[in-house]
């Protein structure tokens, strides 16, 4: 059974016409893209971390690019704490449910950074998990946690 996160969504966006083609302001990457479902998502999720759950903006990368068994991939968010990232989001469109290929997906890119939380959302629905590098359980949790908890280590998981 996973445990669901009731996160609510209450930003306004910086959106725009540019070219003939909705855009909205990426705050976290400093420029202008193309708003689409799953960037509508990735938006306020982002937000909400720094405005909630007190995250600081720069320890958040969206579209980060990895190469997983010799292919490149590109995973939608990575917060890295004191240099080292600690979390990955997998991002859906609200119309996209998240099922457990969605979950597959996260835990592939998590193959290579072995961060302690995943997250996937579609704003709908989100799943927040810690992972336990010692007894390789995912655990699912009732909340997403502060980003100070992410910091002081509170989950005692190690990575390997």
């Amino acid at each position: 059974m996973i445990t669901f996160v009731k996160v609510v969504f209450i930003l306004e966006l910086r959106i725009e016409n540019i070219g003939g083609k909705e855009q909205v302001f990426d705050a976290f990457r400093q420029k202008w893209v193309a708003l689409t479902p799953e960037e509508g998502v990735r938006q306020q999720f982002c937000h909400f971390l720094v405005d909630v759950k007190k995250y600081p903006q720069i320890s958040i990368a969206n579209e980060c690019t990895l190469q997983i068994n010799g292919q490149w991939q590109r995973c939608d968010t990575i917060v890295y704490s004191k240099g080292h990232p600690v979390m990955l989001v997998e991002y859906k469109a609200s119309s996209v449910k998240i099922t457990q290929d969605v979950i597959n997906q996260a835990l592939r890119y998590n193959t290579k950074l072995h961060v302690p939380y995943l997250v996937v959302t579609n704003s709908i629905d989100t799943y927040c998990f810690v992972i336990n590098y010692q007894t390789l359980k995912a655990t699912p949790l009732t909340d997403i946690p502060e980003y100070k908890s992410l910091c002081d280590g509170d989950a005692v998981i190690k990575r390997s």
